[in-house]
């Protein structure tokens, strides 16, 4: 039979599960896009800038079960989108990423978009295919599929060169998808060295990452019976509900919650499930791990990189995590009495409500009372989509998010921009629930745009933007070592003709008194499906416990002579402002 590449392309991924793709049409990519546009299962989405659609793709994977894709233009689309590509790989989000190319058949040099896409791309995908022949574009796919979801999901790059696209050839066949056969690991050893070591801790303790994800109910189970309080990294942070008792929190040393920080200060062994121990979980590599650490990763790679591992179990969590409950209830068939534990957890989330509660935060809105509001006025299924900034922490250490994935961020990549766009794939992806954004103003800047192709879908959502007028995480940042904050004051930007440009609802939430107010206000409009944006003149003054731990973690590095200089500087600036003053 004789097929087009972009008929071939559509085909593939029909069979893979594809729902939505995201990018911009160019002449290298429009034939794929009027092949999309004739699927009954997939719709492809228009949007205003190649990042947004990385970042939308992603969402689309972090909040379902089908990979998020993005199709794009050779060359400058895919430089664009390079910074959420990076975002999947070093986060572990399967994203399909599907360009154009040249063409291979006229021999010319110097062609539009004519560049080597894959040494750009190899850094920060897992593989990336180049089909030349009709008969090889399903096949690649596929496989570029399995890669992606495969062991520790990442990005996959497909390029398919733009004469296979128009151009009608002779294939074989069409064939469906099969996915691949898994075979399991052998651990049998390794659980009864870590059922040993969880039977004779005295302040057993987990550490939850993000390839949790699903495995919520069996963390809680092993939690409940070796009576271990739980702490997540920011990815991780949805892993469980956080209103389990033993959920303390993001991290567990000086960068943490009191919650956090207290219950794991003696924690004689810890059970570290999907986590890297990267630098912002670990406080900027603060925390203090046990040597019976028990670390659990479907990436071998990862094992003792930061902290060494006395026991590797290598494996799915989901697969895993039910055979070593299984093993720890045999080895101990009553569960440890952890009430006393319970009880500090909640003593000590409370007392941390109240200090932010007690926190003066002049007129401007105190992060607490938009938390508690904001809690209370959403459904406990609602998706929580963060972008990268001093939002996140306060978000992670004062919003309770209370479903299994209802939390979403950039995280290692660390990449701004991300909010804005990644609710448009989550609501999307997830009609059915609230999803709502929440954003500094440094990072809604960049992506503010995306916001079109919210409204243009009709979709409902709500973008609480933390305006402060600062990028205020580098700010505090600068505060100490510098008394200075240079480029880290923003230029005034009118939310509200943002919200006017992009077809959206505009809200303006200045006080404490009116939170609940706005937020019911926003949900209606949402429910009608208008975007919203919400305009808060937030309160930055009080630092987080995650910036505070991390600057003194850094600080405390420095050997006497630095920390001579810093303190000497910043003390001299200070006084010379006060004189100037």
């Amino acid at each position: 039979m004789r097929k087009t590449g972009a008929a071939l392309v559509r085909h593939a991924l029909e069979q893979i599960g594809v729902r939505h793709t995201f990018g911009i049409p160019g002449v290298h990519n429009t034939e794929i896009y009027d092949e999309l546009n004739r699927s009954e299962s997939i719709s492809p989405h228009l949007v205003t800038h190649e990042e947004g659609a990385s970042f939308a793709a992603d969402a689309i994977s972090r909040t379902t079960d089908s990979i998020g894709t993005v199709l794009l233009v050779p060359a400058a689309g895919l430089t664009h989108a390079a910074s959420g590509i990076a975002e999947a790989h070093l986060d572990g989000v399967p994203m399909l990423i599907i360009t154009g190319g040249v063409r291979t058949d006229t021999g010319n040099h110097y062609q539009l978009h004519d560049m080597d896409q894959h040494a750009m791309m190899a850094p920060i995908t897992k593989a990336c295919f180049k089909p030349t022949e009709y008969q090889d574009i399903i096949p690649s796919i596929y496989q570029a599929y399995d890669i992606a979801v495969g062991g520790e999901p990442g990005p996959v790059y497909v390029e398919i060169p733009v004469n296979l696209q128009l151009l009608a050839g002779e294939v074989d066949a069409m064939p469906d998808y099969q996915p691949p056969a898994v075979t399991p690991i052998e651990i049998d050893a390794q659980i009864s060295a870590a059922v040993e070591l969880l039977k004779n801790a005295k302040n057993p303790g987990i550490f939850v990452g993000w390839g949790a994800q699903g495995a919520g109910e069996w963390v809680a189970k092993i939690a409940e019976h070796v009576g271990a309080p739980i702490s997540t990294t920011l990815q991780g942070l949805s892993a469980l509900d956080s209103r389990h008792p033993l959920h303390t929190g993001m991290s567990f040393g000086r960068s943490s919650v009191p919650a956090a920080e207290n219950a794991f200060a003696e924690c004689d062994c810890m059970l570290a499930i999907a986590t890297r121990f990267s630098e912002i979980p670990t406080g900027s590599f603060g925390v203090e791990v046990t040597e019976n650490l028990i670390h659990l990763d479907i990436n071998p790679e990862v094992f003792s990189k930061n902290y060494p591992a006395k026991v590797k179990l290598e494996g799915d969590a989901k697969q895993i995590l039910p055979r070593l409950y299984d093993a720890l209830a045999s080895a101990m068939p009553q569960p440890v009495d952890s009430s006393a534990i319970k009880a500090k957890i909640a003593a000590d989330k409370a007392a941390y409500v109240e200090e932010w509660k007690a926190h003066d935060s002049g007129e401007r809105v105190n992060p607490i009372h938009f938390y508690q509001a904001l809690r209370k006025g959403i459904d406990d299924d609602a998706l929580v989509v963060c972008d990268d900034g001093n939002h996140t922490f306060l978000t992670a250490e004062l919003m309770p998010i209370h479903c299994e994935g209802g939390f979403i961020s950039p995280t290692d990549f660390n990449a701004m921009g991300y909010c804005i766009p990644a609710v448009t794939g989550a609501k999307l992806a997830n009609p059915e629930r609230t999803v709502l954004g929440i954003v500094g103003d440094g990072a809604a800047a960049m992506t503010g745009m995306e916001a079109l192709t919210a409204s243009h879908n009709q979709l409902g959502v709500v973008y609480y933007v933390f305006n402060d007028g600062e990028l205020s995480q580098i700010s505090q940042a600068q505060q100490v070592p510098y008394n200075r904050k240079t480029c880290t004051v923003l230029p005034s930007v009118n939310w509200q003709g943002l919200a006017m440009a992009t077809n959206c609802e505009y809200l303006l939430l200045d006080s404490n008194q009116n939170c609940d107010a706005i937020i019911a206000q926003a949900n209606e409009l949402a429910a009608k499906n208008r975007p919203v944006f919400v305009d808060v003149r937030i309160d930055y003054s009080k630092a987080t416990r995650f910036t505070s731990g991390a600057v003194k973690t850094n600080f405390k590095r420095f050997d006497l002579r630095t920390k001579v200089r810093f303190m000497s500087r910043a003390l001299w600036r200070r006084l010379s402002n006060s004189e100037q003053d």
